[in-house]
């Protein structure tokens, strides 16, 4: 099958490059020159295990390729995937301004029937628009092409995401056209040949589902940070009782980790993207603010945790994070709890040695100049080297590397045997028996 896909980012390049590993023919567009002609040598602009080798092999088959040019991928194909991004407008509204700026250009380019699958997340009544969009170039062109607008959101985990793509979990289609459905039925059957993994459900039901699934584990996350900050008032180990309630079939153990905060591109847009869709409506979300509230706190918890330990005043201090990432698996920094930690440690005075895996370079161009150019903060080009001096350890997120390091090494680095862990990911005993001072979430 021949598939367009408009937008060359996370996301677009995901579905085009999995689509292609199937046997499809896909054209990824997108208005970004440079980024294409990088894509088009096999440079992939984003860290995500397995997709720069999954472009290379599709490049070189000539099943994918890039291009600027929207009339050329719209002229390629009559399935067009729209998976632009719809960044969070002040207000916390998803900004559809990408999204409809491509369905006019469907609109205004499209010779013969097609279908546009939203891919992008997007609020419920998205689908609408971008039909009234497109059918308002096509009046004004006096055109009459039939047109089917689906929703299809995307499920991927950062790090994760060619895993989730290649084998969903489910693969929700809103669409009220059987025609359509089939089409995306015969489209995804290679990723569901095992068992029926695809549901079809109205568009608006579709948009929601999506909104709702982030907000409802970002909910679990914020949750499971609440009781942790209660475990640590009254001397109970929230470690337990995650294990003790995950336990429960109706519960289970995923997004139950307690830690410093969730971050990303995707649960605190979405999150303030329900909150605005309630309002709008008249609900008052008052869960949603919840989870939101506690989140921001939470970010707010390691760097409270070191002035407790050290004082408000952190002058003449350093301080080693571990983690810049918001995850284990990308280099995506954006709503990172490590971006919180980083702006107190260095507002109370303190400099930073920090270290990541693959998030180095995204921390160089992201970070204010100042922090550099003063010295506050400091990239160590190796995880050991970012202890020199430091007064403590703090981990902000769970990369491999961190899990099992010598400690032998890291106390000998180290000015004072101090480990802040913002995931749980060490046993506190275990720690406190080789001589460490240790401070976890809701232990």
């Amino acid at each position: 099958m021949n598939v367009s896909v408009f937008g060359a980012g996370y996301v677009g390049l995901v579905t085009g490059a999995c689509f292609a590993e199937m046997g499809n023919s896909v054209t990824c567009v997108d208005t970004n020159a440079a980024r294409v002609a990088e894509l088009s040598r096999g440079v992939v602009p984003i860290h995500e295990p397995g997709l720069d080798a999954l472009i290379a092999g599709n490049l070189r088959e000539g099943r994918i390729r890039f291009t600027t040019s929207l009339a050329e991928a719209i002229a390629a194909s009559a399935v067009h995937f729209i998976a632009v991004g719809t960044p969070p407008a002040e207000d916390g509204s998803a900004d559809l301004g990408n999204v409809l700026a491509v369905a006019r250009e469907i609109g205004r380019r499209i010779e013969a029937p097609c279908t546009i699958v939203g891919k992008s997340t997007v609020p419920v009544g998205t689908a609408d628009r971008v039909r009234d969009a497109v059918g308002a170039e096509l009046a004004r062109r006096g055109a009459t092409i039939e047109f089917d607008v689906v929703s299809n959101p995307e499920f991927l985990k950062e790090g994760d995401a060619i895993a989730d793509f290649m084998k969903p979990d489910r693969v929700i289609v809103g669409t009220d056209d059987e025609q359509a459905a089939e089409l995306m039925r015969r489209l995804y059957a290679p990723f569901t040949r095992n068992r029926e993994r695809l549901l079809v459900m109205g568009v608006r039901d579709a948009e929601m589902t999506k909104y709702a699934a982030n907000a409802m584990l970002a909910t679990r996350i914020s949750f499971m940070n609440e009781v942790a900050t209660l475990c640590e008032r009254i001397g109970v180990d929230v470690e337990n009782v995650r294990k003790g309630i995950g336990s429960d079939g109706r519960i289970g153990y995923s997004f139950l980790y307690a830690g410093c905060g969730y971050g990303g591109s995707c649960f605190p847009k979405d999150v303030r993207a329900l909150v605005h869709t309630a309002r709008e409506n008249g609900v008052e979300p008052m869960i949603l603010q919840a989870v939101e509230a506690r989140n921001e706190m939470q970010k707010q918890h390691l760097a409270r945790r070191v002035a407790s330990r050290f004082g408000a005043r952190l002058h003449g201090r350093t301080f080693a994070l571990w983690g810049l990432a918001f995850k284990p698996g990308t280099d995506d920094m954006r709503e990172a709890p490590s971006v919180v930690t980083l702006k107190q440690l260095i507002a109370a005075g303190a400099n930073v040695r920090a270290y990541d895996p693959v998030a180095m370079d995204g921390a160089r161009r992201g970070l204010p100049a100042e922090w550099f150019d003063e010295g506050r903060l400091v990239l160590a080009e190796h995880q050991y080297d970012a202890l020199d001096g430091a007064s403590a350890l703090v981990l902000v997120t769970e990369w491999k590397p961190f899990r099992y390091p010598d400690f032998g090494v890291v106390k000998e680095r180290l000015r004072e045997p101090v480990i802040f862990d913002g995931r749980n990911l060490y046993d506190p005993e275990e720690l406190k028996a080789l001589g460490f001072e240790y401070f976890g979430i809701g232990r």
